[in-house]
């Protein structure tokens, strides 16, 4: 029997005017981005259709603006009548598979992710955190090479886990340096630094994720309706307390998205729908396993389509 996950994009899928012609085009997203608005106290909706690009790239309105835009493309596409068997997200992605669980009522997500945003900027003085994208290495290998730099003074560790030869490295600014530097020892062909506003999904979040704690504390949490992936353990998770757990540590931990993939190959998921800005994880799911499906759910067009290879197989 075939499943089907929906999964989510994180930071870095964002562009301005995602969204919009959804927006245009089905009342159920309109109502998500009139929620946004209303529950943030200011224009979200603005800001993601029409920038400037600088201003959504802040992470602060980034996280809540690529939320607005996957809830959007959720609530058009449960009109199908498609329903996911698991759900699964890319760091800030996974608020909106919490939201499509039934986890976390949309309006609380939203706040969330803006204060999330707020932390993490916070976290880390400017300039003294950084990320790179490692290409090629081999996951041990760096794990080994970042303790070994780590060891030195200059904290730095694997961040996200994307898909076999793409890992994310984060830390200090200067550990994320040397261990550019010495990236061969894992077997790598190069390291890109990143545009990131901090060293993410690494040790020195643990600020932002204590405030997190506080904030997620006074969320209402429901159980799972559909079994939601997390980042932190590539496990299934359904309970509340275990669901802002998880959130409080994926802050700080790194994002085990290959594993997440395979573990949701393994439950027996052959359709992937990612629903949101962009086609991000479209690729690092293929990257992963070449014979599952994957459908990118990113515009009025893209949406139809998908629905309807779905529906004629029901």
């Amino acid at each position: 029997m075939s499943k089907i996950a929906f999964v989510f994009p994180g930071q870095g899928a964002q562009a301005v005017g995602m969204g919009k012609d959804l927006y245009d085009a089905s009342p159920a997203a309109r109502g998500v981005f009139a929620e946004a608005d209303a529950a943030l106290g200011f224009a979200l909706s603005e800001l993601i259709f029409n920038g400037p690009d600088e201003a959504l790239k802040q992470t602060a309105n980034t996280q809540p603006a690529l939320l607005t835009v996957s809830a959007a493309f959720l609530e058009a596409f449960r009109e199908t009548g498609i329903k996911p068997d698991y759900v699964a997200g890319h760091s800030l992605g996974e608020y909106s598979a919490l939201t499509a669980a039934g986890a976390i009522g949309f309006a609380d997500a939203v706040r969330t992710v803006r204060r999330r945003g707020e932390f993490m900027e916070q976290a880390v003085p400017g300039g003294q955190g950084a990320m790179s994208a490692v290409l090629g290495a081999e996951r041990d290998a760096l794990a080994a090479l970042c303790a070994s730099v780590s060891a030195g003074g200059h904290p730095v560790e694997l961040a996200n886990v994307n898909c076999p030869g793409q890992i994310v490295i984060s830390g200090s600014a200067d550990g994320v340096a040397q261990a550019g530097e010495r990236i061969k020892e894992a077997g790598a062909k190069r390291a890109i630094p990143l545009e990131v506003s901090g060293p993410f999904h690494s040790s020195l979040m643990k600020p932002a994720a204590d405030k997190l704690a506080a904030v997620l504390g006074e969320v209402a949490i429901a159980d799972a309706s559909v079994p939601v992936v997390a980042n932190v353990t590539a496990a299934p998770a359904t309970g509340a307390e275990d669901i802002r757990r998880l959130l409080v540590e994926q802050v700080y931990s790194p994002v085990l998205w290959e594993d997440t993939v395979r573990r949701l190959i393994e439950e027996g998921v052959d359709t992937f729908v990612e629903l949101g800005s962009g086609a991000v994880l479209a690729g690092l799911i293929k990257k992963t396993d070449r014979s599952v499906r994957v459908l990118s759910v990113n515009s009025v067009e893209s949406l139809q389509a998908a629905a309807a290879e779905l529906t004629n197989e029901a």
